[in-house]
């Protein structure tokens, strides 16, 4: 799975969000449809200001073989519309997006277009909170894409259409780690201002529990890429990483806006060693939530803990 330089991802303010749902297709910085749903805040302007086009909103990014339209996903955006605005969107190779997978690499390229989607709406605030898959990328994303300097400018222009564009370059081919990978994408225009991470790895290639022996044989397997391409919907790339993207735990430090890392102690994909390497690489620059009984990502996510969540998105 070739990785590719997270380019350039211009975004700019229009006057007025949009009050009802609205579904359309952005274009990532490598060509690749990806289907997002933006939802305006269902509490109205004068709670959490999601109504308001200075307001903020929350991006969520789902975990492998997830999608928009799937029911964990749908009940994470309904607790969090009751505070802020909410994009949603599919991965590549998930749901109706376009490309195929590749588990966690390009993946960086469509949760830079949805945050960009969401400043071009107007929105200043921008929350990113993913789960499983989408807590790899939601770090890596924050690590990479940095908000510009006193001085600088990420406004470009956004010019809207039937296929959104938020993404038009890719910029150079690069296969740097650590700060100077970082500092390449200060004026992106696609940053965060808060991360959450729910149920992440903290490291590729993890093989130690049988549910992640069994997604290693279907993505790196013929036979296993056919059964998630009929048996959970979703298209693998074929190629393996080359070279080897920021691995979370290396993405960490990188992170300058709040942090919360939320994890069940009865994950079976993950267990609590994960967690506790991200927090320990962040230092002081992370919160930890180990979650009682909590299994993996969004499917584990009662509204109880989304409800926490959505209100430390609101105080971060």
């Amino acid at each position: 799975m070739s990785s590719v330089s997270e380019g350039r991802f211009p975004s700019s303010s229009v006057p007025l969000i949009t009050r009802v749902p609205r579904r359309t297709t952005l274009l990532t910085g490598d060509g690749v449809r990806i289907e997002a749903v933006y939802t305006p805040c269902t509490a109205g302007s004068g709670s959490g200001g999601g109504g308001a086009p200075e307001g903020t909103a929350v991006v969520l990014a789902h975990g492998f073989t997830g999608a928009a339209d799937r029911p964990a996903l749908l009940r994470a955006a309904e607790v969090f519309a009751q505070r802020a605005a909410v994009i949603t969107f599919s991965f590549r190779g998930h749901g109706r997006s376009g490309g195929r997978s590749t588990v966690g690499d390009r993946e960086v390229l469509d949760l830079a277009a949805a945050v960009a989607w969401a400043r071009s709406l107007g929105h200043r605030r921008i929350v990113t909170v993913g789960f499983s898959m989408g807590g790899s990328v939601v770090l890596r994303h924050a690590a990479l894409y940095t908000a510009p300097e006193s001085g600088e400018s990420a406004e470009e222009e956004f010019a809207p259409g039937e296929t959104e564009r938020v993404g038009s370059g890719t910029g150079a081919h690069t296969t740097h780690k650590g700060r100077a990978e970082a500092h390449s994408h200060r004026r992106a225009g696609a940053h965060t201002d808060a991360v959450v991470a729910v149920s992440a790895p903290a490291r590729w290639y993890y093989r130690g529990t049988a549910p992640m022996r069994r997604l290693h044989w279907v993505v790196t397997r013929p036979a296993g890429r056919f059964v998630g391409r009929y048996g959970f919907r979703t298209r693998i790339h074929q190629e393996d990483w080359d070279p080897v993207p920021l691995s979370p735990v290396e993405a960490v430090p990188l992170i300058g806006v709040p942090l919360l890392i939320v994890h069940g102690d009865q994950d079976p994909y993950f267990p609590v060693d994960h967690p506790r390497m991200l927090a320990g690489a962040a230092g002081d620059g992370a919160e930890l939530w180990l979650e009682h009984g909590m299994g993996h990502a969004e499917n584990a996510a009662d509204e109880a803990l989304l409800t926490r969540i959505a209100d430390w998105t609101e105080s971060a």
